[in-house]
């Protein structure tokens, strides 16, 4: 299998998993079997959106989800009997060291769940002061990568560029300013040592850019090195308003190397939220959450190059 992924591809993230519980929920422990059931349902019924999206218009091949095994339920088995395309996390929650979820079984999981990807989400900054915890990282990277691509397997690489206490300082703290000025080329920069480590990436899934030439350079880099002409990206929404999120997608929709988005709470938090609270009824949630998605589809579509 060669390295990359060409196709389109349009991801519902909900693969949130302690952030989910906590913020959800209000569930800071470990949950009882009550409470996996209703966080489980939760899950099931933005899957239900996405089918509903799907029934609208949305073409399955491109059209994917991205759930976790912990409380996915039976989503990753009907993703598949719909023909969407299926991604599941590697990493473990909740943490800002990368560490796989469930240690040295990784690859069984993996395995015993057959994704088409395989996602991890990893926060590097190039100037992190704790230089030994990106190194860590790496290694573990690369075994993963390298497990991977020995299986054909593909893998879906979801980076996080925070800043340091420093970089916040150079903008006046102000994060917008760090977004705009500095990050670009930070996540260039994180890209660019992930691939000098060895670790080969088939589609990363990278934070929005405001400006389109921002996006052109991080697919640049992605492509750059021998054999990686195919490798693409995916735009997260990172939770941030419709019109935020709108303003990333049309900046990297018509830049050559990018091929989609992962969004995920920009979607479908509020219908979510509506539903728990008995405000939303279950077919107008899931009718909620299907009309966002195709909204951010439409988006990105209508800003592609003809």
């Amino acid at each position: 299998m060669s390295l990359g992924y060409q196709d389109k591809l349009y991801i519902l993230a909900f693969d949130h998993r302690g952030s989910f519980q906590k913020k959800m929920f209000g569930i800071d422990t470990e949950p009882a079997p009550e409470q996996v059931e209703r966080i489980a349902d939760a899950k099931r019924l933005i899957f239900e959106g996405m089918l509903e999206a799907v029934r609208l218009g949305a073409h399955a091949g491109a059209t994917g989800v991205l759930v976790d095994e912990q409380f996915g339920s039976d989503v990753p088995e009907r993703a598949r009997e719909h023909h969407l395309a299926l991604a599941m996390p590697v990493e473990k929650s909740g943490q800002d060291e990368f560490d796989f979820e469930y240690g040295e079984d990784f690859a069984a999981h993996i395995e015993r769940f057959d994704p088409g990807f395989s996602k991890v989400l990893v926060r590097y900054n190039p100037d992190d002061p704790d230089s030994a915890m990106n190194a860590r990282q790496l290694g573990r990277l690369k075994r993963l990568a390298d497990w991977l691509h020995g299986q054909d397997r593909k893998f879906l690489f979801e980076l996080l560029v925070p800043a340091t206490e420093q970089q916040l300082l150079a903008v006046d703290g102000s994060a917008e300013r760090y977004d705009a000025e500095l990050r670009p080329e930070l996540m260039r920069r994180a890209m660019a040592e992930i691939q000098s480590f060895g670790i080969e990436v088939d589609i990363w899934k990278i934070e929005g850019v405001d400006e389109r030439a921002d996006a052109e350079m991080l697919a640049e880099q992605a492509r750059s090195g021998p054999g990686r002409q195919d490798v693409t990206c995916v735009l997260l929404g990172r939770g941030a308003s419709t019109e935020k999120v709108e303003h990333w997608l049309a900046q990297a929709a018509p830049v050559q190397g990018f091929i989609g988005f992962a969004i995920g709470r920009s979607i479908w938090w509020d219908a979510l939220t509506g539903f728990l609270k008995g405000e939303l009824p279950r077919p107008e949630a899931a009718s909620q959450i299907a009309a966002n998605y195709l909204h951010f589809l439409r988006v990105y579509e209508r800003n592609l190059v003809p």
